[in-house]
């Protein structure tokens, strides 16, 4: 195991789990999870509530005694990797001392770990320096995520787990939050984030997990998990359109979907190019037209609701 404070190997397994199962009665929340987590990745566990994200980081983190299955970090036990000082966590459950300062629950942490980093330097990190003599009682709740991701960091982990990390952040706090993670992230470090937020899976993860009833649908790049649901989407302006129209639409190569709002028509095509060329035929008025790549939420629906696998 490499020592606190330095990096390992790149191709070092961070996290490796085995046949992991987690059942609680006869609901199983984890059935039979395999996955490995190699230094440096960024990885986004997505899924549907009751998925098993939640249950996958407690478990990873020997929060939790799975029914079956192992899990390690760094080669060792959860918790011979937490009492190093290699994880970091930032969990839905946790919670700072009301009556303490930020400034205060970050030293707290910082005191019982053997390299960490300086209080100022992990407030600095997570944007905390304009609140960090405030009370966390009097924080609001994008704060005191902040706050809470400072406590994380504080510790100076190799890995860093979050569950739902931007839960009560506006716009601009979970902007503000992801510019402190990229620097986190550009050292190199090993980041798994569980998130209802597709966009910030999209945008910020290298490696997306999909969760569905605790197993793994989908696993890849988020160029490669999109790629799961094919075509393209086709948006453009149809004066005058009615349903004698779409029923045409519908009928053309390649159309999977339609949808009429107004003027305004959206269309899913398996061949949007053949498409486009039988629409522009048939309808020459179409104006304002944009052809997108089917988005993470297509790909989401798709394999969590059991379609795409």
């Amino acid at each position: 195991m490499p020592q606190p404070g330095t990096l390992g190997t790149v191709n070092e397994p961070v996290i490796e789990l085995a046949g992991l199962r987690k059942s609680f009665g006869r609901i199983t929340a984890v059935d039979g999870l395999d996955l490995t987590i190699r230094r440096g990745e960024v990885v986004a566990l997505l899924g549907p509530n009751g998925a098993g994200k939640s249950t996958t980081i407690d478990l990873t983190l020997g929060l939790s005694t799975p029914t079956a299955g192992t899990a390690q970090l760094f080669g060792d036990t959860p918790r011979a990797a937490i009492v190093s000082g290699q994880v970091g966590a930032m969990l839905q459950g946790g919670a700072l001392l009301p009556t303490t300062t930020v400034r205060e629950s970050v030293a707290l942490i910082a005191a019982v770990h053997r390299s960490p980093l300086t209080v100022d330097e992990a407030l600095r990190r997570a944007r905390c320096t304009e609140i960090a003599d405030q009370k966390v009682a009097k924080l609001s709740g994008g704060q005191t995520q902040r706050a809470r991701f400072a406590v994380a960091i504080v510790s100076n982990p190799e890995l860093l787990l979050l569950d739902e990390p931007t839960a009560a952040m506006d716009v601009e706090a979970r902007r503000t939050f992801w510019e402190s993670m990229r620097e986190y992230t550009d050292e190199g470090r090993t980041v798994v984030f569980a998130t209802h937020y597709l966009d910030e899976a999209d945008t910020f993860a290298d490696r997306i997990v999909m969760l569905r009833a605790g197993r793994i649908v989908a696993d890849g790049t988020p160029t490669q998990v999109k790629a799961i649901v094919s075509g393209r989407r086709i948006r453009a302006t149809l004066p005058g359109v009615d349903e004698t129209d779409a029923a045409g639409i519908r009928s053309l190569p390649g159309v999977t979907s339609l949808e009429l709002r107004g003027d305004r028509l959206e269309l899913d095509a398996e061949h949007s190019d053949d498409t486009l060329r039988a629409l522009l035929g048939r309808f020459p008025a179409l104006r304002d037209i944009e052809v997108t790549a089917r988005s993470m939420d297509d790909a989401f629906l798709a394999l969590t609701e059991g379609g795409a696998r």
